[in-house]
């Protein structure tokens, strides 16, 4: 029992360590990759920038987009859209 108790804070601590931080994390990264691939046209969005635009196409071979803005038409790498941006401007609005 010595030895087990002298291991006991440090299993606790990775425990603690896995479940508060780890696991977060890697579920936010599979919500994210999910939201990057049920991207379609039409959908509008804001870059982790920033950027307000709305998807006109989407580039499966390299994972890009291009963005219609009020400047042009961008191309962007899918990992810059912001999925809780996008999500709280496309959230219906409270009364």
């Amino acid at each position: 029992m010595g030895e087990l108790g002298q291991y006991l804070p440090m299993v606790l601590i990775f425990v603690v360590a896995y479940f508060f931080m780890i696991r977060p994390q890697m579920k936010r990264q599979k919500d994210e990759k999910k939201f990057s691939a049920e991207l379609k046209r039409g959908d509008r969005i804001i870059t982790k920038s920033g950027l307000h635009g709305k998807v006109v196409d989407l580039n499966d071979k390299d994972s890009s987009c291009v963005l219609e803005t009020m400047a042009g038409k961008l191309k962007f790498d899918r990992s810059a859209i912001s999925m809780e941006m996008s999500a709280k401007l496309n959230a219906p609005e409270k009364k």
